[in-house]
């Protein structure tokens, strides 16, 4: 038996295929465009998250027919928060708003302010990256679209649509609407008010590992396979990426370092930190929640800097890891798009502090790297402040190539960090592990083991103290640059 993983991801749709023992037979990628029509907006068509996901798919049924015959289970994993709206007869009514639109600033405030217990429902901060604000403002600025609004789903569950014929989410993308009352997995009823939405607008709920809806018999045909499909639940694309490398008990974790960084751990329970900008979601799996520091600028800071001096950013990270021997005069603060954990602030901006004569793109690229890492900290602070220890931290993304880099980070968080072997741990393959235990009903806690490890990078004692008294300067530096930007 095989089992599919799709990922709508903001670049691309991945498709992966693995069998009952989670080994990988096949992916297959299709490009997705971004279009930005106003300074700080993000959109993209809902059409063609379904033209990406059939290219990809089809070219593993080409490429693999047999395996797509034995096609038992499908999972679905995307990107969080984006809203697709649809009409009474199921038509896309605009572009869909994307998780890194910040058009909805205002409307957050105006949605805490129209129902005050929101943090303590959601768990979560009002941010204009969520769901429920972009509806505020489709309210007050479309408001003939709003009123033709009969559906409201997210990325990967407009897909489902069009699998399955099914209006379902699941608990883990649900948890960043803004509409979900976390610690119950429940539509919150007064959420929905404050953005003047009720039940009958959201799909229903089901757990990720659960079933959601069988791929329809037209698909089935297109692509060559022998008997019924299991759709999944699936995840949001981090839940997803968690049950893809086996971080779903209590403490395990991972640390993401790509275009935008995360520190993740699972939960026993909903343990919210609004005072600190944590997300605080349900898990893809029953009974689980999670918490995550979101940075948004992590690799993505040493892309601006190799854009700056023309110098290729694996060639500037190498040459500080060549000259590094502890940590540096200047310090960068990577804010290039804003901040989410623990400023909760889309106007924050990045700055380098401590220049110098001696300045150069080595040493800037190592400012830079510590710069993330520091953010990576204020995550790890701000969980701890949750109550929430981590046990166990895997490294994952681009950043995580790099050995400085995850010396930095295990110095800096004090714990070891495991560095998995080659291979394609990412929200597909958690989504395909998740078709799995659908089709198959399969306990996760057997599915979603960890992957063999290569490495693990240990914290330098020797450089802890300097690190805590640069990580002080560090989060010193805050607050007055910002007071000097207002």
């Amino acid at each position: 038996m095989t089992y599919l993983g799709i990922d709508i991801g903001t670049s691309g749709v991945k498709a992966i295929l693995m069998d009952e023992k989670g080994r990988l037979l096949g992916e297959a990628t299709s490009g997705l465009d971004v279009f930005r029509p106003q300074s700080g907006w993000s959109e993209q068509r809902a059409e063609d998250w379904w033209t990406a996901l059939l290219a990809a798919v089809d070219r593993l049924a080409a490429d693999h027919p047999a395996e797509m015959s034995a096609l038992r289970g499908l999972g679905l994993s995307g990107q969080m928060h984006g809203a697709t709206l649809l009409d009474k007869d199921d038509k896309v009514l605009r572009p869909a708003i994307l998780w890194n639109d910040g058009r909805a600033f205002a409307e957050c405030a105006e949605m805490e302010a129209a129902e005050p217990r929101l943090r303590e429902i959601a768990g979560n901060i009002a941010m204009p990256g969520f769901t429920a604000p972009k509806l505020l403002w489709v309210r007050k600025h479309e408001p003939k679209i709003f009123a033709r609004t009969a559906k409201v789903l997210l990325p990967k569950d407009y897909v489902r649509f069009l699998l399955t014929g099914e209006f379902v989410s699941e608990m883990s993308d649900a948890s960043g609407t803004l509409w979900l009352d976390v610690g119950k997995r429940d539509w919150s009823d007064a959420l929905l008010r404050a953005t003047g939405l009720e039940r009958s607008h959201m799909p229903r709920l089901v757990e990720g590992s659960a079933p959601s809806g069988d791929l329809k018999a037209e698909l089935i045909k297109r692509w060559g396979i022998a008997g019924p499909v299991v759709v999944a639940g699936g995840g949001g694309d981090n839940a997803a990426s968690a049950c893809g490398i086996g971080a779903i008990r209590p403490g395990e974790g991972f640390v993401s370092l790509g275009t935008s960084g995360v520190l993740f751990v699972s939960n026993d329970r909903f343990r919210p930190n609004t005072a600190g900008a944590v997300h605080a979601f349900c898990h893809a799996i029953p009974d689980t929640w999670h918490q995550m520091g979101v940075i948004l600028s992590a690799t993505d800071s040493l892309n601006w800097l190799s854009k700056l001096t023309g110098q290729d950013a694996a060639r500037l990270a190498g040459e500080a890891e060549a000259r590094f021997t502890g940590p540096g005069e200047e310090i960068f603060l990577p804010y290039l798009s804003g901040e989410r954990t623990p400023h909760n602030n889309a106007n924050a901006r990045g700055a380098f502090v401590g220049l110098s004569h001696l300045s150069d793109p080595a040493r800037l690229a190592q400012a830079v790297m510590e710069g993330v890492t520091f953010a990576f900290r204020d995550c790890q602070r701000v969980l701890s402040d949750a109550g929430t220890s981590i046990d166990y931290l895997l490294a994952v993304g681009g950043g995580s190539r790099s050995n400085l880099w995850l010396r930095m980070l295990a110095t800096n968080l004090n714990m070891p960090i495991a560095l998995p072997h080659d291979g394609d741990y990412g929200g597909a393959f958690g989504a395909a592990r998740l078709g799995l235990c659908a089709a198959e009903g399969a306990d996760p806690a057997t599915v979603m083991t960890r992957p063999a490890i290569k490495s693990v990078v240990e914290p330098e004692a020797g450089l802890a103290e300097a690190y805590a008294n640069k990580y002080g300067r560090y989060r010193a530096l805050y607050e007055p640059i910002e007071e000097a930007r207002s």
